[in-house]
């Protein structure tokens, strides 16, 4: 059976495929706390960031920053999701928004893109339009922090990438400036993530790449 003749629920890059997990709670990339090296890069900064965190799950980094005063947009395409993210937020102030990432337009540009469990719950095929709307949406500096799923495993979701593969996304538009081992990898993760952070390039003459 070809991709596109899967049913929509069959399909990653639908939003019937996780509604179908979270309404039947199969979530194991879920780790249901904020992960240490997300706090780690939070707590020491004294002015918050901007942060969109695209595909959000159930919310939880996105509770964290706005507990620290962080202006936080939480996106994510299904609307179970969504409700699960509401329960988690009650009480926070964060904007919660049910839509599409690639057709998304913030009215203010992010200075920080959160990556948890996002990239790699993306079919191949949509990798260079991800990377490019990420540069879209950054401003030169900005950064794109998180957890990447470094491995040679194809059949997902998580789909894994190779560090090449990362590379040859990302660098055109961003240096990297952070990266190590993940120490506290939920099972479905575990010996197989990085943390890193990539800061937005700009050019010789100032414009955005």
């Amino acid at each position: 059976m070809s991709e596109q003749d899967k049913v929509p629920a069959q399909r990653p890059e639908h939003p019937d495929f996780w509604c179908k997990r979270f309404a039947e709670g199969v979530t194991p990339w879920d780790a249901g706390c904020v992960p240490a090296d997300f706090d780690a890069f939070v707590s020491p900064r004294q002015t918050p960031m901007n942060t969109l965190i695209p595909g959000c799950g159930s919310g939880w980094e996105a509770a964290r920053l706005a507990a620290a005063g962080w202006p936080v947009t939480a996106l994510d395409f299904s609307p179970v999701a969504v409700a699960r993210a509401r329960e988690v937020l009650a009480g926070h102030a964060v904007e919660l928004v049910c839509a599409d990432f690639f057709s998304y337009a913030p009215a203010t540009p992010p200075t920080l893109i959160y990556e948890r469990a996002f990239l790699c719950a993306l079919p191949r095929k949509l990798w260079t339009d991800w990377a490019g709307k990420v540069a879209a949406l950054l401003p030169s500096g900005g950064l794109l922090a998180g957890y990447f799923f470094v491995c040679e495993q194809l059949k997902g979701p998580p789909f894994g990438i190779q560090p090449e593969q990362l590379d040859t996304l990302l660098l055109p538009a961003f240096e990297r400036i952070e990266d190590r081992p993940v120490a506290d990898s939920i099972p479905v993760f575990a010996g197989r993530e990085r943390w890193q952070v990539w800061r937005r390039r700009q050019d010789e003459r100032g414009a955005d790449r």
